[in-house]
């Protein structure tokens, strides 16, 4: 499989390490709760850049990075009946992050903190965290697909 979108995946394991988001934790993270981070990121990804002309590059995206996940899954031993379970409860998961968040910027405070709950309940302080994607989302929607394909981001 081609790597052409690593420094995209990468971007976004950048963006799911920002130890800011682990602060307020209930428990200590786990992988779990570093994947459901990581598919937010990506669910806003993809919803600020989908549009006709970006459609056959955010499929390789899509693709490349859940390719990406299993091969981490591998890494930590699952067997191959495991993985396929997992990869099948992740993309659902994935698919359910990016139906809830399609109208996130019409959505007002309490909704979006209902949202935030669903997926990262009980990690701790979720206003925090709604907060952070609030500004997350704000910033993708300031750039283009181009400036993540050209890997021109400062962290």
């Amino acid at each position: 499989m081609s790597e052409k979108y690593l420094h995209i995946y990468n971007i976004l394991i950048n963006f799911t390490r920002n130890k800011e988001l682990y602060q307020h934790l209930k428990r200590d993270d786990d992988f779990s709760d570093r994947l459901s981070i990581f598919l937010l990121h990506f669910s806003f990804f993809l919803k600020n850049f989908k549009n006709d002309k970006n459609k056959k590059i955010l499929q390789e995206i899509y693709d490349f990075n859940f390719r990406q996940l299993e091969l981490s899954i591998r890494e930590i031993g699952y067997g191959d009946q495991s993985i396929n379970k997992k990869m099948k409860e992740y993309i659902n998961l994935f698919h359910s992050m990016v139906s809830e968040i399609h109208f996130w910027n019409n959505l007002n405070r309490p909704d979006k903190l209902k949202i935030i709950s669903t997926f990262l309940d009980p990690l701790g302080n979720n206003e925090k965290l709604l907060d952070y994607f609030d500004d997350f989302n704000n910033n993708l929607s300031k750039k283009n697909l181009n400036f993540y394909l050209k890997s021109v981001i400062n962290h």
